[in-house]
């Protein structure tokens, strides 16, 4: 009898390690999982209120709100502006206020700010980005929103009145996934400001939360609840901060697969281990009814077999779920890359459209002197005069290979380049990208510093991507300088293959966030742009292995240095 009881014991303790360590396996699947489905509600929720940011700073660059704020503007046509935005975007509410937090255009209702000194408009007349969630009370119940206030700047660079934009909540609510599990938002109060559960709906989660148990399993913050039944009774609790929106995310992964497996496989490591200990016991008492033990034990191991197939067909489900989930992500990385080849492709048709004007007189130049040459040609031919005429003839012949070299490096800038990475020459490139820009820097009166190396210098990556980095440094060089300045190129071989570029302007106010979109270092109103220039070349040359950083020299201005892979080099191998 003893040995009966220790052998039990044994057997209970093997089958409680095995369900414990299932469980905990189970866990870190689910916990990965839900991460992951964290991360996505997360972007999902961040991209559509980014939307509205975006719909406020687009609004306060609009000519007709700026002078409305100015004084000069019409009201009607600003509220039709307004409206029409309002009306395209979905949005809750749109309103222009002035400087003392008056509305003076609006969507139909607007009632998006009255008091200046309440966030985020305080924040916008501060010349700052506000946002804010609200939470109002009215006569069908609370109203949940989320604002965003963008300052609206005068000609001299004050100021004048903002643009709010207001979306309502349930926007987002009412497109969630039917299935997705339960995940929602707390704002700094603690009360839960976005949720795709009803019942969770400005939850107080200090207080009010139906959270009865909370412990640390695994690592894992493991949650008992008694929500109903639209929330899980056991389940791992996943949090992520978003201060960007001033908001928490919280999710809840229900524990049933987990405890159901760990159950599973106990009661499976508990029967075996019971078979094993019955064989033994029923050889030991009786060798006679080895027979009839045998077919005990056939019959057991038929059970377990039959609970293994069922087992390994749930695995072989589970496994295809993932497949198509590995499937569905890839599709969203190759849409994510495709986005980022037109934002490249954006920026060199923008960078092109600023150089429209001294493109047109680049070329209208040399066709000018071409008919003048011409008709002075015919007039010697007149004369008698053939080997005048001929000389005529070759100024004719120089001024079309230019008027061809520059239409040919625009088209060259312009294609949209995508095919591998190759071998290019870094000296080209700089002519190049020098011929594109020459009328911008002549036209405010910028020196040009720059000795091309008597040989080519070979580097990894594309000719056009390379060509736009050098022609958006150039660009916001000169445009960091205003009318007079120096821009010095340097290109010093070795490797890495380092190109900087100079200015004498009044340098780099904040160089860590240089490179980060929409960042700009240009005072307000003073050149045109999104801030997305810099922001494009350091995702190009991060594409070709190397890497870009900016900084102020010592003897004053601005310089950004870019460091390439030469090609047939052991580092080359290392970017590929």
């Amino acid at each position: 009898m003893t040995r009966i009881l220790a052998f039990l014991l044994a057997a209970a303790l093997l089958s409680g390690s095995v369900g414990w360590t299932v469980y905990h396996d189970r866990l870190d699947r689910l916990a990965e999982r839900g991460g992951a489905d964290l991360t996505l509600a997360t972007d999902r929720v961040e991209a559509q209120l980014y939307r509205y940011r975006e719909l406020a700073v687009i609004l306060s660059r609009h000519p007709d709100l700026r002078a409305l704020l100015a004084g000069a503007g019409d009201v009607a046509t600003s509220e039709e502006v307004v409206q029409f935005m309002a009306d395209m975007t979905g949005a809750a509410d749109v309103a222009v206020v002035d400087i003392t937090g008056r509305i003076v255009a609006g969507s139909q209702g607007a009632s998006v700010a009255r008091d200046p000194t309440v966030a985020p408009l305080d924040r916008a007349m501060a010349g700052a980005l506000g946002t804010q969630s609200e939470i109002a009370t009215e006569a069908e119940g609370p109203r949940r929103a989320y604002s965003f206030a963008a300052p609206v700047f005068g000609d001299d660079g004050i100021v004048s009145g903002a643009v709010m934009t207001r979306m309502a909540v349930s926007q987002i609510e009412d497109n969630w996934p039917g299935d997705a599990p339960p995940v929602f938002f707390t704002d700094r109060r603690g009360q839960v400001f976005i949720t795709n559960r009803s019942d969770l709906i400005l939850a107080d989660r200090r207080s009010a939360f139906p959270a009865d148990f909370d412990r640390i399993v695994g690592g894992h913050d493991i949650w008992e609840l008694d929500g109903g039944r639209y929330l899980p009774a056991h389940a791992i609790h996943l949090t992520r901060n978003l201060p960007t929106i001033g908001l928490t995310a919280e999710m809840l992964i229900d524990t049933a697969s987990a405890t159901a497996g760990a159950v599973l496989w106990a009661l499976i490591t508990a029967g075996a281990a019971l078979t094993l200990g019955a064989i033994l016991f029923f050889v030991q008492q009786n060798r006679a009814a080895l027979a009839q033990r045998l077919a005990i034990e056939a019959e057991a191991n038929a059970k377990l077999e039959a609970r293994v197939s069922e087992r390994t067909r749930e695995l072989t489900a589970a496994n295809t779920a993932l497949t198509h989930e590995v499937a569905e992500r890839k599709e969203a990385q190759a849409a994510l890359q495709k986005a980022q080849a037109d934002l490249v492709q954006a920026g060199k048709l923008s960078a092109l459209g600023e150089m429209s004007a001294g493109i047109s007189h680049e070329l209208n130049q040399p066709l000018m002197a071409i008919r003048s040459f011409a008709e002075n040609g015919q007039a010697f031919f007149d004369r008698g005069k053939p080997d005048v005429a001929r000389q005529n003839l070759g100024k004719i012949s120089e001024l079309a290979r230019r008027m061809g070299r520059i239409i040919q490096n625009l088209r060259a800038f312009a294609r949209q380049e995508s095919g591998p990475i190759t071998d290019v020459d870094l000296v080209a490139v700089v002519e190049a990208a020098l011929e594109v820009t020459s009328d911008k820097l002549r036209r405010h009166r910028v020196t040009l510093g720059w000795t091309a190396p008597a040989t080519p210098v070979m580097v990894r990556g594309g000719e056009v991507r390379l060509q736009q980095v050098v022609v958006n440094l150039l660009s916001n060089a000169v445009d960091a300088m205003g009318d007079t300045g120096r821009v010095s190129i340097e290109l010093a071989p070795g490797n890495p293959v380092r190109l900087s570029v100079r200015d004498t302007g009044p340098g780099i106010a904040d160089p860590d966030r240089v490179f980060d979109p929409f960042y700009s270092t240009k005072s307000p109103g003073s050149a045109e742009g999104m801030g997305l220039g810099l922001s494009i070349s350091y995702g190009l040359v991060q594409s070709f292995g190397g890497s870009i950083r900016g900084a102020n020299h010592p003897d004053g201005g601005a310089v950004f240095t870019v460091d390439l892979v030469p090609s047939g080099t052991a580092t080359q191998e290392a970017a590929e």
